[in-house]
């Protein structure tokens, strides 16, 4: 896989253009005064659905599925009070 190294205002000005390189597999190293500071690499994704590379686990035996589907669960955790567990999770990020 091709490297390619971009100051910060090369890339902004340029920016179009090494989406189209990342998008072709090359990865982009951002850097800031000839430091790097980043990355830009092009995604993992194959083409295949979620499907096909299930199916393809199955035939290397990574994976096993009878293909029943799943039964409801209820939550293992409990709220005591009157809040509830999403107003805690968005108090705490603050």
């Amino acid at each position: 896989m091709k490297q390619t190294t971009a100051g910060i205002r090369e890339l902004k000005n340029h920016l179009s253009a090494y989406l189209r390189r990342v998008k072709a597999g090359e990865t982009i190293t951002i850097t800031d005064r000839g430091t790097p500071i980043g990355q830009i690499v092009p995604t993992r994704g194959d083409g295949r659905t979620v499907e096909e590379k299930l199916q393809a686990l199955r035939e290397a035996g990574l994976a096993e599925w009878s293909g029943a589907t799943l039964q409801p669960r209820d939550p293992i955790a409990e709220v005591h009070g009157d809040r509830m567990v999403s107003d805690l999770l968005l108090e705490d990020r603050r």
